[in-house]
């Protein structure tokens, strides 16, 4: 919910609009009570017109906020349409979870509503009234149009910014970072909760879907209680981020000791278990380590199509993937398993470091094959990541490093490139080995 709540556009403009309703309402009676006794000093800087005045003030502060914000929210849906068409449809989150345009958005709403809820308070003295201005009100309104202007400038040069697609590759590193740093810590003392898998018993129970939409989060304690009542062991084998069907198995579930499950213990592991997998509508970096490179990828795959052609961003999307790839080489990845007091309970399927890599390489290397640039970053990537992994690491990067040698061998590219392509694939050889050959960078 928190996350889901974090990437809406409304939930800050609407908080923005309840406290300007608050303020409107409650500045004016506190005008009431204390315009008699305010020092002249500070009255000297309050708003000092008519009721008419203030009336003409309200208005046009009103109305022209909410021009504003007509043009804010214009601008911000060009700009989502342009990384949707031209990048990824995946940025979209980037750039509605951006707290600088729901503060602008919200600061520009809550000036026009305070303005109108001011305004039903001046009453200019006809039809038997007692004329009042409420002088702080005004001032109020006057102060937050001011803020509005400087807002309305900052917005602009922070929207020229993010719609840099340099600005929006560092704005997914860094969320992908956040999430890595979350869901992986390098500190991470449940790291013994990983290993090899136990393979499902013939006579295993499929786990069905709850619900259909994108896997977004798995409740590991409601799954574990799940399982420790019913004395089982469950298996989730879908990754964050895939795509679920209800009623379709999303795992597996068997009896620790054997003895078949009675049909309401069944019953009601299959219900609990279905409610401990939140799904959604889309892809959030919520549990899905994967997410981050799933949006570097579909930006290369993107500069590499043939209506844009842009293989310069593609090389720098790579240069990202490559250095998240070498930040999640540290870390703890493989499936998770969690154990009660004495036995094995859960297993959750999570992306191993081929995976990772695979959704980093494939989609590049199967639509830059004919770009010596691409094929070039692919192989530092791969060089990149064979210095700083494992040992245990380096089998999925030889097998990538293979398919890419029989794609430049397709390729009739010239000599030179392919010699330079050759040294580079040598290189990652030798950086499996600990040695890293210096010269003029490629």
């Amino acid at each position: 919910m928190r996350e889901t709540v974090r990437a809406q556009l409304w939930p800050l403009p609407t908080l923005g609009v309840v406290l300007a309703v608050v303020a409107g309402v409650g500045l004016p009676r506190l005008d009431a009570r204390i315009q008699h006794d305010i020092p002249p000093g500070l009255r000297d800087y309050l708003f000092g017109g008519s009721a008419d005045a203030a009336r003409t003030v309200l208005q046009a502060i009103a109305g022209s906020l909410i021009s504003v914000t007509a043009l804010t929210f214009s601008l911000t849906v060009v700009t989502l349409q342009l990384a949707s068409s031209q990048f990824s449809p995946r940025l979209l989150r980037t750039f509605t979870a951006d707290r600088y345009v729901q503060t602008t958005l919200s600061l520009f709403l809550a000036t026009f509503t305070y303005a109108l809820t001011v305004l039903r308070t001046v009453r200019t003295g006809d039809d038997e009234q007692v004329m009042f201005v409420p002088q702080v009100s005004v001032t109020g309104a006057f102060l937050l149009t001011l803020a509005s202007v400087l807002g309305l400038v900052l917005f602009l040069s922070h929207l020229a910014r993010e719609i840099r697609v340099e600005t929006m590759m560092r704005s997914v590193h860094s969320a992908a970072d956040r999430t890595v740093d979350r869901l992986l810590p390098e500190d991470d003392s449940a790291a013994g909760h990983t290993g090899t898998p136990p393979q499902p018993p013939a006579d295993a129970l499929p786990l069905p879907a709850g619900r259909s939409g994108f896997l977004t989060a798995v409740d590991e304690q409601a799954l574990l209680e799940a399982a420790v009542e019913a004395d089982a062991v469950l298996l989730i084998d879908r990754l964050p981020g895939s795509s679920l069907i209800a009623g379709t198995p999303m795992g597996a579930a068997w009896p620790r000791t054997g003895k078949p499950f009675s049909p309401e213990v069944r019953t009601r592991l299959f219900r609990r278990a279905a409610e401990a997998v939140s799904t959604g509508a889309e892809r959030t970096e919520a549990q899905d380590i994967a997410f981050g490179l799933r949006q570097l990828t579909d930006i290369v795959a993107k500069a590499l199509s043939p209506g844009i052609n842009d293989p310069t961003t593609a090389v720098h999307a790579l240069s990202h993937s490559s250095a998240l790839l070498c930040e999640l080489a540290h870390r703890d990845l493989g499936t998770r398993l969690l154990r009660d007091d004495h036995h094995l309970r859960v297993v959750l399927q999570r992306p191993d470091f081929g995976d990772l890599l695979d959704l980093a390489v494939a989609q590049p290397l199967r639509y830059g094959a004919a770009e010596p640039a691409v094929l070039t970053r692919i192989l530092m990537l791969l060089r990149e990541l064979a210095w700083t992994s494992t040992p245990e690491q380096h089998s999925p990067i030889a097998a990538t490093l293979a398919r890419l040698r029989s794609t430049i061998e397709a390729r009739d590219f010239p000599t030179a490139e392919r010699t330079r392509l050759a040294e580079l694939a040598q290189q990652v050889e030798q950086a499996m080995t600990g040695c890293w050959t210096y010269g003029r960078p490629h």
